[in-house]
């Protein structure tokens, strides 16, 4: 059974910075494309950072230059370290895999197969 599990997520003030994790299990992703979503209430899961198995990224322009993804093959696990963090980063951040493709890259919802259960991000003012 492939699970993918988030870590990480907590309260934090504007300006602060976290950093999330996620583990993969069950298979190997270390030639599949990894990323993180995000989703507020009420509002549409949206991509915030991806990633190939080659190292190429993709970031959402409400993110880029504050948050940084990377990833660690041999322990199958992909980062997401958020600097600067706004009100408007609140959301349930939800870890994201396409095992479809490899050396593909993630872009939308339909683009993953697995998802994580999701961690609590909560940027207070």
């Amino acid at each position: 059974q492939v699970q993918l599990i988030e870590s990480g997520g907590g309260l934090v003030q504007v300006g602060g910075s976290l950093r999330l994790s996620c583990a993969a299990s069950g298979r190997s992703f270390s030639k599949n494309p990894m990323g993180w979503f995000r989703q507020a209430p009420g509002k549409e899961r949206q991509v915030v950072a991806t990633m190939s198995s080659g190292g190429n990224t993709y970031y959402s322009d409400l993110v880029k230059g504050r948050f940084t993804i990377s990833r660690d093959h041999a322990k199958n696990t992909v980062f997401l370290q958020m600097n600067s963090l706004k009100p408007e980063d609140t959301a349930l951040y939800y870890c994201a895999a396409d095992s479809r493709t490899e050396y593909g890259m993630i872009y939308y919802v339909p683009d993953v197969n697995y998802w994580g259960q999701g961690t609590q991000v909560t940027v207070s003012s």
